[in-house]
């Protein structure tokens, strides 16, 4: 995976951690932005980051919203739509004027937000494994999970009014969220590296509050139901038929909410696991191809 690198960003004096395919831009290609999902970081798109097929055609930038990787502010609070507007000014940093963008789970929420807030620099949409939904209980009549059950004894948990430098994230809540995530694709190699990775990135008072504050961010998120009918960039949407957080009739659903796209696509991915980028690269690569080639 290239170097992390971190930029400061006026917008809540966030430092967000980065990645460059190549550890390079170059403008003269397009580009596409990288979200990752919940307790990950920009290494889950290392098979994107090592397709010379991909790095070829386009610049790869992976951004790490806020409560994860090297990403942080001293807010006490954020959302998604903070995490999207941060994105937008590390393009700006970056000088990217337009970007593709790709968003795996909580990616695809980012990049959603981002579209809405800067159509004009938003060229197309590639949302992996998600839901335009709240963690609603309409939802879960439709096979989406709960989160508030799971979580809520970890927020409990996380909570401190004194500093806690011995902090490291919970072992029962990284099994789940690493096994939930990658699926079939989950081996040993990749537990352990995620393993040791959120271990080295939720540590310490700094680690145990990104980590709560980014739980709370997803189980308190708003939806985007009543909004993605204004998205006019084309959009293909990619979900795998074994993701157990979000199912497969919702997409179904939301991907026809998408009445001003000029171009709304959804695909099924056999097999694929809620982390479709890690399970299914090759499927995605090519996806990620023919849209760029077709709407650049």
């Amino acid at each position: 995976m290239p170097t992390t690198q971190t930029v400061k960003v006026a917008h809540l004096g966030a430092t967000i951690g980065y990645s460059v395919s190549n550890d390079k831009l170059d403008l003269a290609k397009p580009t596409c932005v990288m979200i990752n999902s919940m307790c990950t970081t920009a290494s889950l798109f290392l098979p994107q980051f090592q397709s010379q097929a991909l790095t070829d055609a386009m610049n790869l930038v992976a951004i790490e919203p806020l409560g994860h990787g090297a990403s942080s502010t001293s807010a006490l609070h954020f959302t998604y739509w903070d995490s999207a507007m941060a994105a937008l000014q590390v393009m700006d940093a970056l000088k990217i004027e337009k970007a593709f963008a790709l968003g795996t789970s909580q990616g695809g929420w980012v990049i959603i937000r981002m579209a809405l807030l800067a159509p004009e620099r938003i060229l197309g949409l590639m949302p992996l494994g998600t839901s335009m939904d709240c963690e609603s209980a309409d939802s879960r009549t439709k096979g989406c999970w709960d989160p508030v059950p799971f979580g809520t004894p970890f927020l409990k948990r996380w909570a401190s009014s004194v500093p806690t430098p011995d902090f490291i994230i919970d072992n029962d809540w990284l099994q789940p969220v690493i096994g939930l995530g990658f699926g079939a694709a989950a081996t040993d190699d990749i537990v352990e590296f995620w393993t040791k990775t959120l271990k080295e990135v939720y540590v310490g008072d700094e680690g145990r509050r990104k980590l709560r504050l980014a739980t709370i961010c997803l189980a308190e998120r708003d939806g985007l139901l009543l909004r993605i009918g204004d998205i006019q960039c084309p959009v293909h949407w990619l979900h795998g038929t074994a993701d157990p957080i979000y199912g497969t009739i919702v997409p179904t659903e939301h991907i026809k909410m998408f009445t001003s796209a000029k171009e709304a696509k959804l695909d099924f991915i056999e097999n694929g696991s809620h982390y479709l980028s890690a399970s299914h690269p090759k499927e995605v690569e090519t996806a990620l191809l023919e849209f760029v080639a077709k709407h650049k």
